[in-house]
């Protein structure tokens, strides 16, 4: 499934939140060298419950509104 995503790196408190049809997701990285796009996969994954190698980002590598698609996971949708 793909998930819209925006990311808000530099955080003081790191964490995953649900907003109606898309994640928040909140990072201490800074976005620089890939290193917030690297957290917001481990904390997607974590989030579903999978792998993060099994988490791919589709749109956005450069950009803080992404898409990610995760593989379907038992018992959450959003």
């Amino acid at each position: 499934m793909k998930i819209r995503v925006d990311v808000k790196p530099n955080s003081k408190s790191p964490g995953v939140e649900p907003v109606e049809d898309h994640l928040v997701v909140r990072v201490k990285e800074p976005p620089k060298e890939g290193k917030a796009n690297q957290a917001v996969i481990r904390a997607v994954a974590q989030y579903y419950g999978v792998p993060p190698s099994d988490v791919r980002m589709v749109v956005g590598a450069t950009g803080r509104h992404k898409v990610i698609e995760v593989p379907d996971a038992p018992g959450r949708l959003l």
